[in-house]
Parts: C-alpha cells; sequence; structure tokens
C-alpha cells in the first residue's frame, strides 16, 4: 500500500521549510533557498497501523520537498512489520513495541553484517477504549473491571461491577462483545502491559503482541477494531486515540480519579518511564511505568518505534532514512504527527537523545 495521500494542512504549510539534503538528517537547512534534494529513489517500511495517519502526512511533506524520492509504508500491524524488516523485506519498521531481546538477538537482512537494529522513538500516542452502547454516552471503567472484560469474566453490561463505577447510568440488559486485535499488534502489548500492570490478580498474562486470551472477538488491525465495534452493539475495543472518530471514549481511573486521555496526559507517563536495561546507547526503548496515580498522567499510552539499522548494508538506505526518520521526529514532523493524527510530540529531551541516536545510523 502506498500512503500518498495529502495528512492535513500543516503537511503542505511547512514544506518549504523541510529542503531535506543528503546531509545529516534533522539538520536545518542552509539557507539556500535554491538547493534541491538530493535524495531518490523506491523506499519501503511497513508495521504500526497506530502510525497510519502520521504516515500519510508525513510521507506526503516529504515527497513533496524529495520529489525523486517514492515512499511506501504498509500498516500491517507491529508484529508483521517487525517480521519483514528483519527478513530484508524493508527499510524501516514501524512498531508500537520495541524490538524483543530475542528479535535483538537474531540478524537483520538489511543491515551491514555484525550490525544491529535500533528503536527510535517516533510517534507517542494515548490508546482510547473504545465503545458503542445504545444510550451510553459517558463511561468510567477501573483497570480491574476493565480486565475482567476483556478476560470474558464480565459478559453484561448491566454487571454490578460496571454500574458501582457509573453513578446514574443506566446500562442495558446486554451483552458485552470485547474486541481486540487478531493480528499481531503492538497496540495489543501496550493494552495487555497496562493491564498487567495496573491489575495484576485479574490479568495473569504477561504482555504480548498476541491477545492472550480466547474470550471476545479478533478483529486486523486499527481499523478492523474499530470498525468492528462500530458496526456491533455493545461492543467495546481498544485502538489508537487516533482512530477513535465518534465512538464513544471510556475515562479510565488513575489514583483517585477518572482520566480521559489527552496527548499531554499520555507523554507525562514517557517522561516519568525509563528506558529499558541492557540495550546499545543508541537504542531509545521505554519500560513504561503505568503505575501512577497522578490524574495529569494517562498511563494506556503507547511509544511507537521507527526500527532501523545501526548500519546499513547499503548506504543509499542509510541516506534515506538518516533524512525520513530525522524529519518526523522533528519539531516540524512531531508538528504534522500532532495535527494530523493527534500525537504528543517528543520531549526536548528525548528529542536530543533521538537525534544523536539518528546522526549515528550509517
Amino acid at each position: 500500500m502506498k500512503i500518498t495521500r495529502i495528512g492535513g494542512i500543516a503537511a503542505l504549510a511547512m514544506v518549504g521549510a523541510l529542503a531535506l539534503s543528503s546531509c545529516a538528517s534533522n539538520e536545518t537547512p542552509s539557507g539556500d533557498e535554491s538547493s534541491a534534494s538530493t535524495l531518490s529513489g523506491t523506499f519501503n517500511g511497513a508495521g504500526s497501523s497506530a502510525q497510519g495517519s502520521a504516515q500519510e502526512a508525513w510521507i506526503a511533506a516529504f515527497q513533496t520537498a524529495n520529489p525523486d524520492v517514492t515512499i511506501n509504508y504498509d500498516p500491517t500491524g507491529s508484529g508483521a512489520g517487525r517480521a519483514t524488516f528483519i527478513a530484508g523485506g524493508s527499510d524501516w519498521a514501524g512498531s508500537d513495541s520495541a524490538l524483543s531481546d530475542d528479535e535483538l538477538a537474531g540478524t537483520f537482512e538489511s543491515c551491514a553484517a555484525d550490525s544491529k537494529a535500533l528503536d527510535i522513538p517516533t510517534y507517542i500516542s494515548p490508546i482510547a477504549v473504545i465503545f458503542n452502547v445504545d444510550g451510553v454516552d459517558e463511561l468510567n471503567l477501573d483497570s480491574d473491571t476493565l480486565a475482567k472484560i476483556f478476560k470474558g469474566d464480565i459478559t453484561n453490561w448491566n454487571d454490578p461491577a460496571i454500574a458501582a463505577l457509573n453513578d446514574g447510568v443506566t446500562f442495558p440488559d446486554l451483552a458485552i462483545t470485547a474486541v481486540h486485535r487478531s493480528d499481531d499488534s503492538g497496540t495489543t502489548k501496550n493494552f495487555t502491559d497496562y493491564l498487567g500492570q495496573t491489575a495484576p490478580t485479574v490479568w495473569d498474562q504477561k504482555a504480548a503482541d498476541t491477545f492472550p486470551f480466547q474470550s471476545g472477538e479478533g478483529a486486523q488491525g486499527t481499523t478492523g477494531v474499530v470498525d468492528a465495534v462500530t458496526n456491533g452493539s455493545g461492543t467495546i475495543g481498544y485502538a489508537d486515540a487516533s482512530k477513535a472518530g465518534s465512538l464513544g471514549t471510556a475515562a479510565i481511573k488513575v489514583g483517585d480519579e477518572f482520566v480521559s486521555y489527552t496527548p499531554e496526559a499520555a507523554a507525562a507517563v514517557v517522561a516519568d518511564s525509563p528506558l529499558a536495561d541492557g540495550r546499545d546507547a543508541n537504542d531509545l526503548a521505554f519500560k513504561l511505568d503505568r503505575t501512577t496515580t497522578d490524574p495529569s498522567h494517562y498511563p494506556l499510552v503507547l511509544v511507537s518505534y521507527s526500527i532501523v539499522c545501526q548500519e546499513y548494508a547499503d548506504p543509499a538506505k542509510a541516506e534515506f532514512v538518516k533524512a525520513y526518520i530525522g524529519y518526523i521526529t522533528s519539531a516540524d514532523g512531531q508538528s504534522v504527527a500532532a495535527e494530523s493524527a493527534g500525537a504528543a510530540p517528543l520531549s526536548d529531551d528525548l528529542s536530543a537523545k533521538v537525534a544523536d541516536a539518528i546522526a549515528s545510523i550509517k
């Protein structure tokens, strides 16, 4: 799937500022307005469907500034995207979960011999708990109740546990259809990680790209989950907040309050979380701490990465990746993602680390 649709006014408004050349990926233009991009060729990425809206806008702007470049991004899901990149079928991957230790221990076909891959934070976004229940416009859920719904322990909307969290709301005597991702999904890994950290006595499975229970209904990709919730009755699911549309979205309990998602509240969780242990200096995978009780935080958040080679076998691919990933993680690129997908911009501190990591790519 080649994404070429313009993803928002901002994507075009900043094109004049890009003027990207084959030099360092996130340097600003030299001031010579007549200079033209020297990048050329066709480059392929695959993976995160959560990044889909942002990728549309990023690609449109980058191709406008670099007219000899064609970018294809296939939003097949994080697991499929990582597998494609590892096998050498793409030049980078988008993934809502970082490479696992087992994946890092393997080989990467597009990378130079003995070179490993890096996880570069690209896109920070809340995960929305979306629902479609006739007569219910607002919904509060704590993590234990949410875990029981998706595990299949709570099966009807008039269950007393749901009613106790929603004073004054009348719920129908209606079966719950909990919709999860059927594909290997970084969004699922973040969702199950949240439940595992905040409702450990209920959610007794490790965080994983594959949904761990046989309950509910599976749907392919972010779009599939949103469609299933939209077209069903008594449905509930989880999806990147940029895709929630007009569906109801639940407030989740943080401390003593129920909190609705915002980009700022999601970014606050990332800012307070450490990087994962045991990684190379340029690998910026996070170990998210979702146990906050601060109601200014929204702990159901994903960090979506661009997975790239530390050193590419093909120098032309390295040149492109440094330029493109440098752009999408720049202030301009993050502004485009905020407008087109409601993403939270990278913090100044994280942006500096990302710039250093991208500069190290060979």
